[in-house]
């Protein structure tokens, strides 16, 4: 059986990648900072800790980045297998963040850009490396974009949403970026990175509109202006519900987030679902 090694399995999409490498009959070993019990006999769970704590592979290996990219990288770079099949996630945050007047947001942005820096190295050294870098990213109720707003509405049956908020947005399914992963490791396709979107684009007004409309109990849309939204980004960032409404995630709301990922649909078949959020989407999916 081909092995599989997973950085971020409990993640969003390591609770789609998983069910998938075990339909596909791989043995699994997911890498996780405290071990857990696993529910099939061809997945292991062990501990490890990027970037230094982490047990070697061996040869053939696939392996899965989905979790921190920088973390990864270093890891890589110093002690990865040179023969691997590497299919690691990235972020579009590398380019929307970079000018950002958050200081934490810039930062977030030149870590990726380190790190994709680093992976472009060891790919030119033989690895076969593809990168993704999606854009936002739901589906397993564990993202900190629309996740937080549907427990707030939860809690306090209060749907908030910035009134004129209407720069496009491409939210993409967590197993449609599984699906990619199964997909990628079959293949290698001529491109080291690839851009990807979700199947649809759409107002971020309009998104938040779909996401309330998919909740199976009652929350009032409350829109919120924009100058107000500003003004209290300060107490949101501490807020559990709000920690995505920084300054810069704010003045991104008019601004268009979308990709070309024309590129992947030619080299790999990238072909995503319209954001039609479901219920199921905004709770932890139990993982295998």
């Amino acid at each position: 059986m081909p092995v599989s090694v997973v950085f971020g399995a409990s993640g969003a999409i390591g609770r789609f990648l998983l069910p998938r490498l075990l339909q596909a009959d791989h043995d699994v070993v997911a890498v996780s900072r405290e071990p857990r019990a696993a529910g099939h006999s061809h997945l292991r769970w062990i501990a490890g800790n990027l970037p230094n704590d982490v047990p070697s592979f061996p040869d053939g290996t696939t392996i899965f980045s989905l979790g921190p990219l920088d973390a990864f990288a270093e890891w890589l770079a110093a002690s990865g297998p040179r023969d691997a099949r590497v299919i690691a996630i990235g972020s579009r945050s590398i380019e929307t963040k970079k000018d950002s007047a958050d200081a934490a947001e810039r930062d977030v942005a030149s870590r990726l850009a380190r790190a994709e820096a680093s992976l472009a190295r060891i790919a030119q050294g033989g690895t076969r490396i593809t990168l993704l870098r999606p854009t936002l990213i739901y589906g397993a109720g564990l993202d900190r974009s629309l996740t937080p707003i549907v427990a707030f509405a939860r809690r306090w049956r209060v749907f908030p949403y910035v009134a004129g908020a209407n720069g496009l947005r491409q939210p993409v399914h967590a197993d449609d970026l599984a699906a990619a992963c199964i997909e990628l490791a079959r293949t290698t396709p001529p491109r080291h990175a690839y851009d990807v979107g979700g199947g649809e684009r759409i107002a971020f007004s309009a998104m938040l509109r779909r996401v309330r409309t998919s909740l199976p109990f009652f929350a009032l849309g409350l829109p919120v202006p924009l100058a107000l939204a500003n003004a209290g980004a300060g107490f949101a960032r501490n807020a559990p519900a709000f920690r995505a409404a920084s300054a810069g995630a704010l003045a991104r709301m008019r601004e268009d987030l979308v990709v070309d990922d024309s590129a992947a649909a030619a080299d790999f078949g990238w072909s995503p679902r319209a954001f039609a959020p479901e219920a199921g989407d905004w709770t932890p999916r139990p993982l295998p």
